[in-house]
């Protein structure tokens, strides 16, 4: 065979959507040609070990198989990162209920403590998320995916830091600036914290 690398031909997303509603097999070989190391990078944030992250990526494709058809996702990896974030946090809590393990899940969750309230009833909470929504939508491209990375897909700082090629600090900065923000458009949307 000698030196020869073998290409792999990433498919566009919407090329893999339509194997989902073919109900090709071939489907689940693209998304993890594509996605894999994304997803295993979300779930080892938040469960903290490999096994259980594997574990998370297989029962994440197996939803996806399940629910493309009938959805048609606007967008796959979103799509996908939502599926796999809630895989995850469903195994960190079952893995973790009766001890107390430090992830990047209950860290970045302890930051967020300060400016969100988990004391409101459902209608209360689905207003927040409006709030929250409306909010993130507002920051910069650069800040909005900080806060993403951090509190969404529960990115280390130090890998957000790396990501951007920018220090630690910077980014500790920056998300205390948002913080601040969300903070004070919380109150003005009449959130007492």
């Amino acid at each position: 065979m000698g030196n020869q690398s073998k290409t792999i031909d990433i498919m566009s997303d919407e090329q893999i959507i339509q194997l989902y509603f073919q109900r090709d097999e071939e489907a689940i070989c693209a998304t993890d040609t594509k996605y894999k190391r994304l997803l295993l990078s979300i779930a080892d944030n938040i469960v903290q070990n490999m096994s259980d992250s594997e574990e998370c990526l297989n029962d994440t494709y197996m939803e996806t198989w399940n629910s493309i058809p009938p959805t048609r996702p606007t967008f796959l990896r979103a799509f996908l990162v939502t599926i796999m974030r809630r895989k995850a946090i469903n195994c960190y809590k079952s893995r973790n209920c009766q001890k107390r393990v430090s992830s990047e899940l209950t860290i970045s969750l302890s930051e967020s403590e300060e400016f969100i309230s988990d004391k409101s009833s459902e209608t209360d909470s689905l207003e927040l998320g409006r709030v929250i929504s409306e909010f993130i939508r507002s920051l910069s491209q650069r800040q909005m995916y900080i806060f993403m990375s951090r509190y969404y897909i529960a990115r280390p700082i130090k890998e957000i830091a790396r990501l951007l090629n920018c220090s630690e600090s910077t980014v500790n900065k920056e998300i205390s600036t948002i913080k601040h923000s969300l903070k004070e458009k919380l109150e003005k949307e009449g959130y007492i914290l």
